[in-house]
């Protein structure tokens, strides 16, 4: 895994375009609904193209995010030298090939170094990624840089499992595929064991 800052170079390279006012983006909209053969003055349309407007800014809203912001103070010195995990965190993006959205969970882990983070700040740190237009493999490396970054611990796990609307909707129309990705580094890479254990905890349901 890439030592440079995943996180923020990712951000300024795909966030050019982000402040696109309303506006303009809902005349786009509105545009896109002629060239289908709809009718943007019915009815049920007149309000569309805002509406699809604010959508795409609540879902595009990473953009506008760092890592650092939504972690804030929330790094603690603590001792600890066990794995700590969240897992089946909820996720919600949109492919950037086809802007359709993709769903699931990640699974979060990492080993301390003498630094801790507050456990719902790793939701937060997901969502900061998601939330763009994305692809699965680049957004689980992108998590687990963000907090190689944050906290230089002693190895992070993530790992991505998700469905894909442009392969169910569209395609190859397969309903049931999940993709799942994986990104490792430090006492997860080198340590067989401690990887090992990060994928057992990462799949248990409960059973």
């Amino acid at each position: 895994m890439s030592s440079t800052p995943v996180a923020d170079r990712s951000a300024k390279e795909s966030a050019t375009d982000v402040h696109v006012p309303d506006e303009e983006l809902a005349a786009l909209v509105k545009r896109q609904l002629e060239l289908i053969g709809e009718n943007p003055g019915r009815e049920g349309l007149v309000k569309t193209p805002a509406r699809v407007a604010a959508s795409l800014k609540w879902l595009t809203r990473g953009y506008d995010l760092e890592v650092s912001d939504v972690v804030g103070d929330a790094i603690f010195e603590e001792q600890h030298d066990n794995m700590i995990m969240v897992r089946d965190i909820e996720l919600y993006s949109m492919c950037e090939h086809h802007m359709l959205p993709f769903f699931g969970k990640a699974h979060v882990a990492y080993i301390p170094n003498g630094r801790i983070i507050g456990l719902s700040k790793l939701p937060r740190v997901v969502d900061v990624f998601a939330r763009r237009l994305q692809v699965q493999e680049r957004m689980t490396e992108q998590v687990a840089q963000a907090l190689t970054d944050i906290l230089q611990p002693r190895g992070v796990g993530v790992v991505i499992e998700a469905y894909h609307l442009c392969m169910m909707m569209r395609g190859v129309q397969k309903q049931n595929s999940k993709t799942i990705t994986s990104a490792v580094s430090g006492v997860f890479r080198d340590d067989y064991k401690t990887r090992d254990e990060f994928l057992r905890l990462a799949h248990y349901n409960g059973g």
